[in-house]
C-alpha cells in the first residue's frame, strides 16, 4: 500500500512560509505563497512559493542558511526544492511576463488545472503548465497577464483560490 504523504496543519505551514518569504524577499522582485496554503485548505503537504529572482546568489545562500543541514531534492531550472524540518518547500522561479499563469498553475488545485487545460484544449488552445500563458492554435499568447484574463479567455467564471478544489 502506498505511503500517505505527510500532512501539516495549514496555519503551521503558513507561518513557516511567511518566515521564508521574509528571509528571501530582499533577493526577489516579487514573491508570494501559492498552492494549498493560498487555497486555504486545512491540511497541506508542502509549501509552494512563486518568485521572480532579483539576486540568485544571495537567495541561494539564504536558502542554505535556512536548511542546515542542506538536503537538496532533485529540481530543475525553474523549481528549487528543499526541506525545513519536516516541511518540503518548493520554489517556482518565473518572470514578470509569466507570473500570473505560474501563480495560477502553482496555486492549483490539480483538478482545477485539469479543468482549465481541458477547456483550453476543447477550444484548440493550450494552457502551458510552465506558466508561459494561454496560447491559441496559431501559437499566439492570448491571455496570462493576470489570472482573471485566463478564465475570461476560456469563457469560465473566475474562481477565487479557495474555490479551486
Amino acid at each position: 500500500m502506498p505511503q500517505e504523504k505527510h500532512r501539516i496543519l495549514r496555519e503551521r505551514a503558513e507561518e513557516t512560509a511567511l518566515a521564508i518569504i521574509k528571509k528571501l524577499e530582499p533577493y526577489c522582485s516579487k514573491i508570494q505563497v501559492a498552492g494549498s496554503i493560498r487555497r486555504g485548505v486545512p491540511w497541506v503537504h508542502d509549501i509552494d512559493i512563486v518568485l521572480i529572482l532579483k539576486d540568485w546568489w544571495n537567495l541561494y545562500n539564504e536558502i542554505l542558511s535556512l536548511t542546515r543541514p542542506f538536503k537538496p531534492k532533485p529540481d530543475g531550472e525553474k523549481i528549487k526544492s528543499f526541506s525545513i524540518g519536516d516541511i518540503t518547500v518548493d520554489l517556482y522561479i518565473t518572470s514578470e511576463t509569466d507570473w500570473a499563469t505560474t501563480f495560477l498553475i502553482r496555486t492549483g488545485s490539480a483538478a482545477n488545472n485539469i479543468r482549465l487545460c481541458s477547456r483550453a484544449m476543447s477550444l484548440g488552445w493550450h494552457l502551458h503548465a510552465d506558466g508561459s500563458g494561454l496560447f491559441n492554435q496559431d501559437g499566439k499568447r492570448i491571455a496570462g497577464d493576470n489570472e482573471i484574463s485566463i478564465y475570461e479567455a476560456l469563457k469560465l467564471p473566475y474562481q477565487e483560490p479557495a474555490q479551486r478544489r
